[in-house]
């Protein structure tokens, strides 16, 4: 054998044996690390020069609050009992909301959502006044301000209309600015914990050992189905990103339990790779009720005291194709392509697959789950 085929054939059997099963993810895409989350923010503010799609001030009372409450603040002196007096067609109420990253720091800038809570019309070119953003302690996390992009129009009158995408909704890049940073703890103690974000015994169970063969026994231990927790080795109790980082890139063995997952709505079904059928026989026909009305006249005789009527005239016909009965001969190991071969020799649409599977369900010869969603 020539070198240059020795050397292609050694480097193919490495690439082979150096890949990654195909079940396989790394840590960092199956769990995520216990205390390391976004926190919700949520504001109200007011959305100013729109083009006349505001909200009715009649109407959206509280819209006509807060622009009150703004000139009061900001010096401009208006008679309470002339409130009611104040016309306004570019100003809107909206609700902001962000997420705040963990370890976000002072200063930094997030994106923020803003959506309208009166009956503006449009938000479209309308300018978000600075609104404090809140988290659920009571305190000011952010303050967003900034020039909304929707993305969208609306246009027309009372005859017609013409829209395009959802005016009521946009957002604003960069739109606030973090006041305040949440402090974070991982690593106390010389303790982490990750939690699955699919609790499963045999993942869990799985990425225990691979870390442990990385970084030594005892290191990960599985508690219970759904977390991880592991001690930081003593090499890396002063340099715990490193840890993280290391332990996160790891490549461990997934599994699931085997699902049917159907949406009667769209028909769609989704079959997972461990989903067995038992031998079944399954028959399978339609049935179709067609219902025709006409409309027939009824003509008097002639020199009689009779009148041409209208007389309805209705037809019912049913149709029943032959139904077919067929084996489907499971057998252990079987792929989803022959599961789905032996389904479609029934000539059923997705649809009548659904019912189908439930009633394979139904039988006990479905081993796995069926989720209706």
């Amino acid at each position: 054998m020539k070198p240059s085929l020795t050397l292609l054939i050694t480097l193919i059997l490495w690439a082979v044996l150096a890949a990654p099963s195909a079940n396989a993810a790394r840590v960092k895409d199956l769990a995520q690390l216990h205390g390391v989350r976004n926190n919700q923010l949520l504001g109200y503010g007011l959305i100013t020069g729109l083009n006349g799609t505001g909200d009715d001030m009649k109407k959206s009372v509280f819209t006509l609050q807060a622009v009150y409450n703004m000139m009061t603040r900001n010096g401009i002196t208006i008679n309470p009992d002339n409130i009611n007096d104040i016309k306004l067609k570019n100003v809107a109420a909206v609700m902001v909301t962000a997420l705040l990253p963990p370890f976000a720091k002072s200063g930094s800038t997030i994106d923020i959502q803003v959506s309208s809570m009166g009956d503006s019309k449009s938000l479209a070119g309308g300018t978000l006044l600075m609104t404090p953003l809140i988290g659920p302690d009571g305190k000011t996390y952010a303050v967003a301000q900034g020039s909304l992009s929707t993305g969208s129009f609306a246009f027309g009158g009372k005859a017609a209309q013409v829209q395009k995408n959802h005016p009521t909704v946009g957002s604003i890049s960069g739109g606030a600015i973090i006041e305040r940073s949440i402090a974070g703890g991982v690593g106390a103690g010389g303790k982490l914990e990750y939690q699955l974000r699919d609790a499963d015994f045999t993942t869990a169970a799985n990425m225990a050992e691979v870390i442990n063969k990385r970084f030594g026994p005892g290191t990960a231990f599985p508690d219970p189905s759904g977390t991880v927790k592991m001690a930081i080795p003593s090499q890396f109790k002063e340099d715990v990103v490193d840890f993280i980082a290391a332990v996160e890139v790891l490549d461990v063995e997934t599994d699931s339990s085997a699902r049917v997952v159907v949406n009667e709505r769209t028909g769609t079904i989704v079959m997972g790779k461990d989903v067995r059928l038992a031998t079944v026989a399954v028959s399978h026909g339609n049935l179709s009720l067609i219902i025709r009305e006409d409309a027939g006249v009824s003509q008097p005789n002639p020199l009689s005291e009779g009148q041409t009527v209208v007389v309805p005239q209705t037809q019912a016909t049913v149709i029943e194709d032959t139904g077919q009965l067929v084996l489907l001969d499971m057998k252990k190991g079987v792929s989803i392509g022959e599961i789905a071969n032996a389904l479609n020799a029934i000539g059923a649409t997705p649809r009548d697959l659904i019912a189908i599977f439930q009633a394979i369900k139904a039988s006990g010869s479905l081993h796995g789950d069926l989720i209706i969603i």
